[in-house]
C-alpha cells in the first residue's frame, strides 16, 4: 500500500513539474503582432474649440443714491421688471447737523428781512398814495418785499431738503425716491429696510440699492487659449450650451476680443465676448455657466484616416500600408502630407488613396485573452 501511495505522489510531482515546463516555454514564445487597420475614408473635417465661461448682461447698471440716509422702503424685488424712472426704494435723510443748523439761521434772517421790507413798504405805500414820493421809488420798494418773500420760500426749501431730503416745490423729483436709470430685470437688491445707505462721491462709491439689467440682450464671456487666438475672426459663429438647462444651446457671434493677455494658470489668456441670440420665450439667468464650441477651420469631403495610424518623425508623417503577402501580411512605410486634424481624424492630402490600407496601432489583447 506504501508503495503505491509513493508511486502516485511522484506522478503528481511529474505532472507539475511538466505543466510548468510547458507554461513557461509557451510564455517565451514569440507572440504575432496584431494591428488595426482602418480604410481611408471621405469625410468632412473640423477643427473646433470649447471655451468655458459664464453668461451676463451686456448692460448691468448698479442703482445708488443721490443722498445719505436709511432705507425706509422697498417697493420691488429681484426678478421684476421694471421701466427707466421707476421707484425702487425710498430713503429717510439723516441731516448733517452743521447744515441743518445753517439752514434755520438762513429762515430766521429771511424771516427778519421779510418783516423789516413789509414795514418799508408799509411806509412808503402812505407816502406815494399822498404823492410824496414817486411811483419809481415806490417800485423798488415793492420790489424789495417781493425778493423778501422769494428767500424766505428758498430757505424753508433748503431747510426742508436738509432735514427730510424734500421739499413741497420738488415733490415729484425727490432724492429720497431711488429709482431705476434704466428699463430692465431687477437682478438683486443688496439692502434691506434700515439699512443706512451712502450716495456716491470722491471718496466712496456708495452703497448699491439695486442691480438693473436688459435681460434681452446678453453677451458670453470667456477666454481663450493664446495658441488658438490668432483663429478668431470678429463675427464668427459660436454654439453656445448651458448644462444647467439640459444642455440647451444658443447660437452667438464672436463680437470681442481683448487685445491683452491676462495669465490664468501659468498660461496666457485673452478674453472674448459674443452677442448672445435669444428668443422672448428663453428665461436666461445672468451668472450661468457655459461652453462655447467654435469652429476654428473645416475641411468638406477629404481623404481622412484615424490621427492614430499616423507616424511622426520631426517634421514629416507616415503611414504604414497592409501588403498581403499569402497568408502572410507585410507593411510598407509611406510618406504622407497631412492636413488639418480635429483630434481623433486627420487630412490625407498626398500619399495615398481611399482604396489603400493603412495599419493603425497594436492590438493590445486581455491578460485573459493572453
Amino acid at each position: 500500500m506504501k508503495k503505491y501511495s509513493k508511486l502516485i505522489i511522484a506522478a503528481i510531482i511529474a505532472l507539475i513539474f511538466i505543466g510548468t515546463f510547458v507554461f513557461l516555454w509557451q510564455k517565451s514564445q514569440p507572440k504575432e503582432v496584431v494591428y488595426n487597420e482602418f480604410t481611408p475614408k471621405m469625410e468632412d473635417i473640423r477643427k473646433t474649440t470649447i471655451i468655458t465661461g459664464k453668461i451676463e448682461p451686456r448692460n448691468e447698471v448698479n442703482v445708488k443714491p443721490q443722498i445719505s440716509g436709511i432705507i425706509t422702503e422697498i417697493l420691488k424685488e429681484a426678478g421684476q421688471y421694471v421701466q427707466a424712472g421707476e421707484v425702487i426704494a425710498k430713503v429717510k435723510v439723516i441731516p448733517d447737523m452743521g447744515q441743518l443748523s445753517s439752514a434755520e439761521s438762513r429762515v430766521r434772517l429771511a424771516d427778519i428781512n421779510l418783516q423789516q421790507a413789509k414795514v418799508d413798504y408799509g411806509r412808503e405805500k402812505n407816502l406815494y398814495d399822498q404823492k410824496l414820493v414817486s411811483a419809481d421809488e415806490f417800485d423798488k420798494i415793492a420790489q424789495k418785499l417781493h425778493q423778501a418773500k422769494e428767500e424766505v420760500a428758498a430757505a424753508q426749501d433748503a431747510l426742508q431738503v436738509v432735514r427730510d431730503g424734500v421739499s413741497k416745490s420738488n415733490a415729484s423729483a425727490s432724492s429720497t425716491l431711488i429709482r431705476s436709470t434704466i428699463s430692465g430685470v431687477i437682478l438683486d437688491i443688496p439692502v434691506k429696510v434700515g439699512n443706512s445707505v451712502i450716495l456716491s462721491n470722491t471718496f466712496n462709491d456708495g452703497t448699491t440699492i439695486a442691480s438693473v439689467a436688459n435681460m434681452n440682450d446678453l453677451i458670453f464671456r470667456g477666454n481663450i487659449d493664446e495658441t488658438e487666438v490668432g483663429q478668431l475672426i470678429d463675427g464668427m459663429p459660436m454654439k453656445i450650451t448651458i448644462g444647467a438647462l439640459q444642455d440647451l444651446k444658443f447660437d452667438a457671434a464672436l463680437e470681442y476680443v481683448s487685445p491683452k493677455a491676462v495669465e490664468s494658470n501659468g498660461a496666457n489668456q485673452f478674453e472674448i465676448k459674443a452677442a448672445v441670440k435669444v428668443a422672448k420665450d428663453d428665461k436666461l439667468r445672468s451668472g450661468y455657466s457655459a461652453n462655447a464650441e467654435i469652429v476654428l477651420a473645416s475641411a468638406q469631403k477629404v481623404l481622412t484616416i484615424p490621427e492614430s495610424a499616423i507616424e511622426f518623425s520631426g517634421d514629416s508623417t507616415f503611414v504604414y500600408l497592409v501588403k498581403s503577402m499569402g497568408d502572410k501580411k507585410d507593411y510598407e512605410r509611406r510618406h504622407v502630407i497631412t492636413g488639418l486634424s480635429d483630434g481623433v481624424n486627420i487630412e490625407i492630402k498626398k500619399g495615398i488613396s481611399k482604396n489603400d490600407k493603412v495599419r493603425g496601432p497594436e492590438i493590445i489583447a486581455d491578460d485573459d485573452q493572453k
